[in-house]
């Protein structure tokens, strides 16, 4: 179900709490309203939606991924960029690195570790940012 978008710092600065099993429909939310949103959003955080748990979903290419309780362990070439926030206005400065490694579940709740660079590097680190209460 396509959620609205929460646009108030103070929630969206709480860190996010661990996901459970019982937190699987907060993925199908997540992946509908980054679809309705695709024309302005690469990425959205569970909290984006109000939902304060650790779950993001990235538009990487043509799928979009889900990671539950993500956590970056290992980064490289760090850099700064200016990015935009759906739940904020405007552009901001953030820093970010060229290369991360990441510990995540699937929808499954199977684990993964991966490596991003780039781009989709660059989404990741910042919807993790988001389960961090971190704002750009």
């Amino acid at each position: 179900m396509i959620k609205p978008i929460n646009r108030n710092p103070l929630t969206l600065q709480q860190k996010a709490q661990l996901a459970t099993p019982k937190d699987k429909q907060i993925v199908s939310d997540l992946l509908d309203t980054l679809k309705a949103h695709s024309a302005d959003c690469v990425g959205m955080a569970a909290n984006m939606i109000g939902i304060n748990k650790r779950i993001i979903v990235c538009q990487l290419g043509p799928i979009a991924v889900a990671m539950i309780n993500p956590t970056i362990s290992q980064k490289q070439g760090p850099y700064t960029t200016d990015e935009g926030c759906l739940s904020l206005d405007g552009e901001r400065p953030a820093k970010r690195f060229k290369q991360i490694t990441v510990k995540y579940q699937d929808t499954s709740l199977k684990e993964h570790t991966q490596t991003f660079q780039d781009w989709p590097a660059q989404i990741i680190q910042h919807e993790v940012d988001h389960c961090e209460g971190i704002l750009i």
